[in-house]
């Protein structure tokens, strides 16, 4: 795998709000040292946008689509393109 920093785009949907999903999913993305936000939609799904190395964004993935992400995750829609650099930190938004 590459050093190559991208930026990964996800939705998250199922039973993923009022579980701390967002909370988990803040520490694996500071355990694997991304940045971005994670944020509750209207619609009842999470959005999420990290950026770091492939191999760490591919972990995210991993864990997202895993049974230890808490809640029930249903489906992942998600998009890898090229980071923009836009976050020094990963943040939990409204």
């Amino acid at each position: 795998m590459t050093d190559e920093t991208v930026r990964l785009t996800a939705r998250i949907t199922g039973v993923v709000q009022g579980v701390g999903f967002r909370y988990w999913t803040a520490r694996k993305a500071e355990e694997l040292m991304l940045t971005g936000t994670v944020r509750n939609n209207h619609d009842g799904s999470v959005q999420l946008v990290a950026e770091g190395s492939a191999a760490d964004v591919d972990s995210m993935v991993t864990w997202l689509h895993s049974t230890r992400a808490p809640g029930r995750v249903e489906n992942v829609d998600f998009e890898v393109s090229e980071a923009t650099r836009d976050f020094e930190d990963f943040r939990i938004t409204d």
